[in-house]
């Protein structure tokens, strides 16, 4: 099991730019043994990364909505 590693992406503009950064910083995180887990993520933030196909790929937890 991978140790996960947290990642403050508060400050981060929702933007295509932040979202390939993620990525690419999960890529090397994963070659490195370790995992990122994203704390603080702007909806807008997490809206991109689920269009952009990489809800999985950033190991993001989708929000379950209330019943």
């Amino acid at each position: 099991m991978a140790a996960i590693v947290p990642c403050d992406v508060r400050a981060l503009v929702p933007d295509a730019l932040a979202v390939d950064a993620l990525a690419r910083l999960q890529l090397e995180a994963r070659r490195c043994g370790l995992r990122l887990r994203l704390q603080n993520a702007p909806e807008e933030l997490l809206e991109l990364i689920a269009f952009m196909g990489l809800t999985e790929a950033l190991g993001v937890e989708t929000r379950r909505e209330a019943e």
